[in-house]
């Protein structure tokens, strides 16, 4: 058989296997025509195009929804029945809204131009506010003739759960209607097989001179440079009698509730402004993101796939931003501590003391068509849960909140040292408990993403070598936080299982022949062979011996790893590489942001440099500076930026969180609640900073302002400004 043939078989072979067991998987369709653009308010977020429609051009998961339910699936707006043309849509610089310029084609009536071109400007503002979608559409004649036309808005509605539109297909629906309520209102009804109710309202002010269950349409005469404006409202489970806000009274009330929010976190200038506009566009992103749940704001994943409350995700965001905002953190942390397991569930894959991996209010979720309602699929969120807990209460010193958590935090290590360790050896595994469930329940969670090095799928409980580093960091946080709430025998356990977790993982995951940290251990125990990222993210938990580190720290910089704008999940040259692929071959974000943190904690700061501007240079060239969620791992090439991962999140909270990361990483920022003392350890900024400046960082009820210069590899601090009790001191030491 030629070599040909073998390899059209193992593709054959590889694609039936894609298909069987990815399960969940998001379907990659071609772009659609139109850019997209997101928006979002708590529970509620909409996908429109570069026009302001919903659902105008194929492609792309368009629409209104609410609570994983779209409310909304077409608003289009069309002028005389022609579409009108694009002059330019922009997000204002916080996220709050939504503005389209547009203007109108020639408009032909019986043979001949009755309206050039270019007369009317048509301005669109979208905002959403409290599960409501408002726009205001904005028509100014600037010609110099009376001018005549219609302005339309179409509009359907399918109440689709948000797994139909990623793909998932229903042998049976619930039953929809729609119908008028008067001269202006239109409600679309849904009654789910789950026995819910669910509607949207559309409200037109002023009246439309037509409307229909699919159509409004005004007749407007516009006198020369003479301006009128129409509103809609779409409302998502609005009671029948309750007319949404007025639009100027929400829009106010919108920007000054996203304002207010922002109060209390530190604010970064830099001199480079091209990096001051990526940080700003991820501070507002992640602003975006948050929701108010009754335990406090939590950063949603991201938009469209995974805005709703995830373990994980949630959880790695709040690291990344704990210097920066703890208050971040401690919602997190409340959350999942009042989700967390107390029963066994296969299908949820949940057990007692295991923190959420994701939660969804659709449909087919509360049917259980999709095990997602509350799911636990997660092998690492109980331990980054306990991590997360003791580097909070380092970082604030808030012994309240500490208590409070406790008992969750002690529910999570039983889970660590008894469910989560089927076999007792030491190590924490998975594998699913239902076959709906995620095959692979680390943060790579694709179907192909952990193997053997000779392309075959790890098979029975899977041991990942990240997640060995996070349980061994969690124990070390929590005997420090048993030491604070005067439990000294539990300070000894925790630490003497740290230690002992520490040596075991030496000797099982150590591949000398590759200088590197096997990626995981398969059910019986034969290490997976492969150079993968996630050793990197090993540097992040401080687990692993200096020597070793360092060796996989140089492995990292590689060509084979370092594509020239971030560090590859895969390197280059391993059976499984592809630059194109979901986990194996491409550049993930926060995963470069955690490995940085790990080479600052291991004094590799040239190395974080290097990561760092990769990453800058990769976000210069992204739309709006926002760095999505992954992209290819191609090798970086002059003059050209990197290329995009189709399907890829945008905004992704642990992708908006990086730059902060990266920051941290560089300044080797550390708090001392005891002391009142921030710390810079081994600061070295990148060559594309040459001072950053913050201001309100806040250590327990003081904070400071101060400004950090590069002179080459050295830095100089200067203390603007302080307020209360409190020290800033530079170490130069690990």
């Amino acid at each position: 058989m030629s070599a040909e043939a073998v390899t059209q078989i193992v593709s054959v072979s590889r694609t039936v296997e894609a298909v069987a067991e990815q399960a969940f998987y998001i379907p990659m369709t071609g772009p659609a025509a139109r850019p997209r653009r997101s928006l979002k308010h708590d529970d509620t977020f909409i996908v429109l195009d570069s026009h302001g429609d919903i659902g105008a051009s194929a492609g792309g998961p368009d629409g209104l929804f609410h609570c994983d339910t779209r409310y909304l699936a077409r608003l289009e707006l069309v002028l005389d029945d022609l579409q009108p043309l694009l002059l330019g849509s922009n997000l204002r610089d916080d996220n709050s809204g939504l503005t389209v310029d547009l203007t109108n084609p020639d408009i032909y009536r019986q043979g001949r131009i009755v309206l050039q071109k270019d007369l009317l400007h048509i301005v669109r503002t979208i905002f959403l506010w409290r599960g409501t979608a408002y726009q205001r559409i904005g028509v100014q004649n600037h010609g110099e003739q009376r001018a005549s036309f219609q302005l339309t808005l179409l509009f359907d509605n399918d109440f689709a759960d948000l797994f139909e539109v990623r793909g998932e297909r229903r042998p049976r629906r619930g039953i929809g209607s729609s119908r008028l309520l008067g001269p202006t209102d239109v409600l679309f009804e849904y009654r789910g097989l789950d026995e819910t109710e669910r509607t949207t309202g559309l409200h037109f002010d002023p009246r439309p001179t037509r409307l229909s269950v699919n159509a409004a349409t005004w007749q407007l005469e516009l006198d020369p440079h003479e301006a009128k404006s129409l509103f809609v409202a779409v409302s998502c489970n609005r009671p029948i009698t309750q007319k949404p806000a007025r639009f100027f009274k929400g829009l106010l009330a919108h920007r000054r509730e996203m304002r207010h929010s922002t109060i209390g976190a530190a604010s970064i200038e830099t001199s480079n402004n091209i990096f001051n506009e990526v940080l700003c566009q991820a501070m507002a992103d992640l602003n975006m993101l948050m929701t108010e749940t009754p335990q406090g704001r939590y950063p949603y994943a991201g938009i469209p796939w995974y805005s709703t409350t995830f373990g994980r995700d949630g959880l790695i965001t709040a690291l990344q931003m704990l210097w920066v905002d703890p208050r971040v953190a401690k919602g997190v942390l409340r959350r999942l501590a009042h989700f967390q397991a107390k029963l066994v569930d296969p299908l949820a894959d949940a057990a007692p003391g295991k923190i959420l991996h994701e939660m969804r209010g659709g449909e087919m979720a509360a049917l259980r068509e999709v095990p997602f309602a509350q799911y636990y699929g997660s092998v690492d969120s109980t331990a980054l849960f306990v991590l997360l807990a003791g580097r909070y209460f380092e970082r604030t010193g808030d012994e309240e909140t500490l208590i409070e958590l406790w008992p969750a935090i002690e529910a999570g290590l039983a889970w660590i040292d008894g469910p989560g360790d089927p076999d007792q050896d030491g190590f924490v595994e998975y594998q699913r408990a239902s076959e709906q469930g995620l095959a692979n329940q680390g943060w790579k969670d694709s179907y192909d993403a952990i193997f053997h090095a000779d392309g075959q799928l790890a098979e029975g409980y899977i041991a990942l070598a990240e997640v060995q580093g996070y349980v061994f960091a969690a124990k070390q946080l929590a005997a420090r936080c048993a030491l604070r709430l005067g439990k000294p025998e539990r300070v000894r356990q925790l630490e003497a299982e740290a230690k002992a977790l520490a040596e075991r993982f030496e000797n099982a995951f150590w591949c000398e022949e590759l200088g590197t940290y096997a990626l995981a251990l398969d059910g019986k125990k034969r290490p997976c062979k492969v150079r993968t990222s996630n050793a990197g993210q090993l540097l992040f938990s401080s687990m692993i011996r200096e020597d070793r580190a360092k060796r996989v720290a140089a492995d990292l910089m590689q060509p084979h790893f370092f594509s020239g704008w971030g560090i590859r999940t895969v390197a280059r040259g391993e059976v499984r590489y592809n630059p194109m692929s979901y986990h194996d071959g491409s550049v993930w974000p926060h995963d470069n942001a955690l490995i940085a943190l790990g080479l600052a904690r291991y004094g590799l700061k040239h190395s974080v440099a290097h990561v760092f501007k990769g990453l800058f240079d990769a976000a210069t060239y992204m739309d709006l500076r926002r760095l999505p969620e992954l992209f290819c791992g191609f090798r970086r090439e002059k003059r050209r930026g990197p290329t995009l991962y189709p399907v890829a999140c945008a905004p992704q909270a642990w992708a908006s969180a990086t730059p902060f990361t990266l920051l941290e990483a560089a300044l080797g920022i550390e708090f001392d609640v005891a002391r009142g003392e921030i710390r810079l350890r081994n600061p070295h900024l990148p060559a594309f900073l040459n001072e950053v400046i913050l201001r309100e960082l806040r250590l327990g009820d003081s904070s400071v302002d101060l400004r950090v210069s590069r002179h080459g590899d050295d830095v100089a601090l200067e203390v603007l400004r302080t307020r209360g009790q409190i020290q800033v001191s530079i170490v130069l030491a690990r």
